[in-house]
């Protein structure tokens, strides 16, 4: 179960003991009422989406907690190339040639493809290749 959000009034109120009052943040969970993990995340927070103290104007409370917590955009995984697992059936036939080193050629390729971890990725195409 997802933890509830702070109300950005009191976001507003970290931030300013934190910038103004220099405190530390174990006495702004004390003074806010929160945990210290959560004064924690919320700094982290804002000083990803480039926030101090004082905040501009014209961010309302709907554009603060937009700021905050919004997903960047990543590579989804329409993005990401997925390996060609019909060709490393021959690949794997030649002499010399094991999963390390497709996988190496695969990743020098594919800079944002896959990074499954090795184990699987053993896993994957070997059954791959039994079945063929």
């Amino acid at each position: 179960m997802a933890a509830e959000r702070l109300p950005m009034r009191k976001l507003r109120e970290i931030l300013r003991l934190t910038y103004e009052a220099g405190l530390l943040q174990r006495a702004i969970a004390q003074t806010c009422g929160v945990g210290l993990g959560t004064v924690s995340n919320y700094l982290q927070r804002a000083r990803a989406a480039g926030l101090r103290w004082p905040l501009p104007p014209e961010l309302d409370e709907a554009a603060l907690e937009a700021r905050l917590f919004t997903r960047p955009s990543s590579a989804g995984p329409a993005d990401r190339a997925l390996p060609d697992w019909a060709e490393f059936h021959p690949e794997l036939k030649k002499p010399g040639v094991t999963l390390a080193l497709l996988w190496q050629e695969y990743r020098a390729a594919h800079r944002t493809g896959y990074r499954p971890i090795r184990r699987f990725f053993l896993v994957f195409a070997c059954g791959y290749c039994c079945v063929l």
